[in-house]
């Protein structure tokens, strides 16, 4: 019989969890993380402009829209998503996406927390943080840590 490890349940109210500015731009607020589950479920505040280049990762991406306009593209299909919407991209799947409204919510999901030491790479504690843009700590993140790659530029 195989034993199962039981973990405590997770409660995080509106506005609650560890908050990071990531530097491809964007207010990352952790809602589960490899500290309570393996499954990277994170909400993300961005604004318009906002973009990503053609990138992969090594586990499938999902992204839900809270608010807000979203031009999403996969391989070299271009999907609108607006508020309410949901996307899954699989593993090793080439996709971008392009903020297009004044601000976007979505809640970014992953089934395993295999990315996330990219993403704390990628970032940096949100207090205190100068909110720059820099692609190329994102890079080096990728380059040190892997969970993501960068397979060509914005295709927007």
């Amino acid at each position: 019989m195989t034993e199962r490890t039981t973990l405590a349940p997770v409660i995080r109210r509106a506005g609650e969890g560890e908050k990071r500015w990531f530097f491809g731009g964007g207010v990352f607020t952790w809602k589960l993380s490899s500290a309570n589950e393996d499954i990277g479920l994170w909400e993300v505040d961005m604004v318009e402009g906002k973009w990503t280049p053609m990138h992969t990762h090594p586990v499938s991406e999902s992204m839900w829209v809270l608010d807000g306009q979203i031009l999403y593209r996969i391989n070299d299909d271009e999907h609108e998503l607006g508020a309410g919407d949901f996307v899954m991209v699989p593993a090793g799947v080439p996709h971008a996406f392009l903020v297009k409204s004044a601000t976007a919510k979505v809640l970014g999901i992953q089934p395993t927390c295999e990315c996330e030491p990219f993403y704390h790479g990628a970032s940096e504690p949100f207090e205190g943080s100068a909110c720059v843009v820099d692609f190329d700590r994102i890079a080096l993140s990728a380059q040190q840590n892997g969970g993501i790659a960068i397979v060509g530029p914005p295709p927007f």
